[in-house]
């Protein structure tokens, strides 16, 4: 999993500025289609980023003659495709209602409870579990801004503590940093980012019933009486932990593990055969009244898996040039802890931030004459044991947050962002655009935060 991408971006041969265009199309175009040519978008999007991402895929194999990056970027959006689908299925036979009066405070545990199971079971098991219930218990007051601020806290930023809980860390487990790093390191930013995020929450969330919504009296004090939870499906959860138990069964951790060797690389399959396996088993099991509570369907999930097919290739110019003139000798002398948080942040935000995660380690690491591919290295870069000493922890620190943190930023940064988007509108909930989400809610309430994420943490290296 992304063990070479850093050599293959570094080393293939340079793709031209061009190559970025259909890049920037399809983010166009998944900003303004469903604006202002809604129609066409929601009848054609599978084939815009079909054809997107194979004309840069064509443009790599016969222009420049590169299978190396294509094949890898493969292997990691097969992996993605996967995990989504098998935790989507597995999620769409559990049904789980609570009766009880969405008041802010009930929407802000609900979602805190969310942070602390993204660690667990990660951000997109997290997600796809509870962002149904989230939505039934509001259904009577029910607004975007609720489900972005479940995408801020439950999708993102809730799995910080765990290399379980979010892709990038689960890199970084992979490459050598230990397993309780995280917790170790991160616990006190996960606590300021998630309270911080809460009480935003909270406080918008009582406008919801300032401006405008009165409950009816009798069904408030019905539901007073007694705060019930409805759940059905109980099997599935057998199959949702055997799909996210089977995100460890990577051939790069475990030795003896059959996998695919490429270039290098150790690719995994049985991973994925397990994970489709058990979705298969968990949707021929499931319980009909939870799939007909959840009014489940396959739409959401179509959506994100082909949109994300063209996002993966279309990228892959993007992310090596990024990576080019990351690692040039210019750009070394800026490699400090506050220029590696905004620069794995932003790029985390619009490009995928696994890949992302990856790149940063790398390009710090070699600061220090240590190399990602040595295990040994990776564990002393993250407990500053080396020559440089706590530096390097720091770094990671900054590496880790920002990886994790601005992967709210948009809906392309995190692949569960995309998937709690696509049941929120399957659910008749009008999301904002792309663009909206930034200007509405990125910037005002999670900028702030992650500016005092980076003065707190990696500026004055408080904690």
């Amino acid at each position: 999993m992304l063990t070479n991408f850093i050599f293959l971006a570094q080393n293939m041969m340079s793709p031209p500025g061009f190559l970025i265009i259909p890049f920037l199309i399809l983010i166009g175009m998944i900003a303004a289609g469903p604006i202002f040519f809604g129609h066409f978008w929601e009848h054609n999007y599978k084939k815009v980023a079909v054809i997107l991402g194979l004309t840069v895929l064509g443009y790599y194999v016969i222009a420049l003659g590169d299978t190396h990056m294509p094949i890898h970027t493969l292997a990691e959006y097969v992996t993605f495709a996967t995990l989504l689908s098998s935790l989507y299925i597995a999620a769409g036979g559990i049904y789980l209602n609570v009766n009880a009066n969405a008041t802010p405070k009930m929407n802000v545990a609900l979602v805190a409870i969310g942070a602390i199971l993204a660690n667990v079971i990660g951000t997109t098991g997290a997600s796809l579990l509870l962002i149904r219930p989230f939505i039934r218990l509001n259904n009577h007051r029910i607004k975007a801004y609720q489900i972005v601020f479940f995408i801020f806290i439950v999708s993102n930023a809730g799995g910080l503590l765990t290399p379980l809980g979010d892709p990038p860390l689960f890199i970084g487990f992979i490459k050598g940093v230990p397993f309780f790093w995280t917790l170790q390191h991160l616990f006190i930013p996960w606590i300021i980012s998630i309270t911080l995020l809460c009480v935003a929450f909270y406080f918008v969330d009582r406008r919801n019933k300032i401006n405008g919504y009165t409950p009816d009296p009798a069904v408030v004090a019905k539901i007073n009486e007694k705060t019930e939870f409805h759940f059905s499906g109980k099997r599935n959860l057998i199959w949702l932990t055997i799909i996210v138990g089977a995100v460890g069964l990577d051939p790069n951790v475990i030795d003896g593990l059959p996998y695919i060797a490429y270039d290098g690389a150790k690719i995994s399959f049985i991973r994925e055969i397990v994970q489709l396996s058990a979705a298969f088993l968990a949707y021929r099991f499931s319980s009909k009244s939870a799939l007909a509570g959840n009014h489940f369907n396959f739409h959401p999930i179509l959506e994100v898996v082909f949109l994300f097919f063209g996002i993966f290739f279309t990228m892959m110019p993007a992310l090596q040039i990024s990576a080019e003139i990351a690692s040039s000798p210019a750009f070394a002398q800026y490699i400090t802890p506050g220029t590696l948080y905004w620069s794995t942040g932003s790029l985390s935000g619009f490009l995928d931030n696994a890949p992302t995660y990856a790149n940063f380690l790398a390009l710090s690491m070699a600061k220090f004459d240590l190399s990602q591919a040595n295990v040994e290295h990776v564990r002393m870069f993250a407990e500053g044991a080396s020559a440089a000493g706590h530096e390097t922890l720091i770094q990671l620190e900054a590496i880790s947050l920002a990886a994790v943190l601005f992967g709210a930023f948009t809906y392309i940064g995190n692949g569960p962002n995309f998937m709690v988007k696509a049941i929120a509108e399957s659910s008749g909930i009008k999301m904002p655009s792309f663009f909206g989400y930034i200007l509405r809610y990125s910037i005002p309430f999670l900028l702030p935060i992650l500016v005092i994420i980076w003065f707190l943490v990696v500026h004055l290296q408080l904690f």
